[in-house]
């Protein structure tokens, strides 16, 4: 079994911690909140079990990466793990996180990648595709779907107009409150009520009671151990939420930013993929906007959508051997 290389790359004024293996075509995977990368983070967990799945099921025998022909690479998006993280919100936009990744694929002299992105990763995928559509073979995308900018409100608004202050996106937005809820529980208990939670209903998180309204799981379900949460509790004591949460907090930013591109498609390949107790599967119109023609309008090559059932919002963990299976499925087209 190949080894995983571990790299820091300076790219756009800052240095990224990337985590790559194997040789020959690129995925690029993009991690959300909160989430890291490599050990026993989604996409490089999901990245091994692709290979290693795939070669037992279709060769009987353990094959590396680089037999396969595909090299894998898995950064620590800025604000998280090993990377750095600036400390204002406004160094979080899509063109922020955009650049970093064109950054570093010039360091390692990459033209194209396949792309794939869950959460926040997707959110950045989607922009990625829009910005850079020259620099992308394919795109898997997981959990969020893409949404044409609208013109006429910005994102926290609308989240604020369906849901109330307390959703936890308008919850995120003034620097400091979140961290504090935070701090007030241990690191691993608040992953923990991220990962497991399977309601999809909106989350909304009371200003009187923070975090404490989420119930902390009793036992972890089979695909998560206590050895994964404590990794990723540690990396977050470290450098703390305020990177993961600086996402949030420049998403009326992006959406000002990116008023050149009202309007326009994405324009590469395409396979969409979601749970359906996944919470941003239930956010009103979703279903309909996904499978009543406008996804197909707004994606013009989107060549297959999946819906997993009985699965939440970390699909990429919860059934990693599934969905590795339909993306080295998709890759392999091209």
């Amino acid at each position: 079994m190949e080894k995983i290389e571990h790299t820091t790359i300076p790219t756009n004024g800052i240095n990224l911690h990337v985590a790559s293996i194997g040789s020959g075509p690129t995925i690029l995977f993009l991690h959300g909140f909160p989430e890291l990368c490599p050990f026993g983070l989604p996409v490089f967990s999901l990245l091994l079990s692709i290979f290693y799945f795939h070669s037992i099921k279709f060769n009987n025998q353990l094959l590396s990466l680089s037999a396969l022909g595909y090299r894998a690479i898995a950064p620590d998006l800025r604000g998280f793990g090993d990377s750095d993280a600036p400390p204002s919100p406004e160094s979080y936009t899509s063109f922020h996180i955009v650049g970093d990744l064109i950054g570093v694929l010039d360091h390692l002299g990459i033209d194209q990648v396949f792309l794939v992105g869950h959460d926040w990763g997707a959110v950045i995928a989607w922009h990625f595709c829009l910005f850079r559509p020259d620099r992308v073979k394919a795109l898997v995308n997981m959990s969020i779907a893409f949404r044409p900018r609208n013109p006429t409100r910005k994102p926290t608004e609308s989240f604020r107009a369906m849901f109330g202050d307390d959703y936890y996106i308008c919850r995120f937005q003034k620097p400091g409150e979140a961290e504090e809820y935070f701090a007030g529980d241990e690191t691993a208990s608040i992953l923990k009520k991220f990962y497991v939670a399977r309601n999809p209903k909106p989350p909304c998180i009371p200003k009187e009671v923070g975090f404490r309204c989420l119930k902390t799981p009793e036992a972890l379900p089979s695909w998560l151990s206590e050895e994964d949460v404590n990794y990723f509790a540690e990396k977050f004591n470290q450098k703390g939420f305020t990177g993961g949460l600086n996402y949030y907090r420049a998403l009326d930013l992006t959406w000002e930013l990116t008023a050149p591109w009202t309007g326009v498609q994405i324009k590469v390949p395409v396979m969409f993929i979601i749970g359906d107790l996944d919470i941003t599967y239930h956010i009103p119109g979703t279903k309909e906007y996904i499978h009543n023609g406008g996804f197909k309008k707004d994606v013009p090559y989107l060549q297959e959508v999946i819906v997993m059932e009985g699965v939440a919002h970390f699909i990429n963990q919860e059934k990693a051997e599934e969905v590795s299976a339909h993306i080295y499925d998709f890759i392999k087209k091209f």
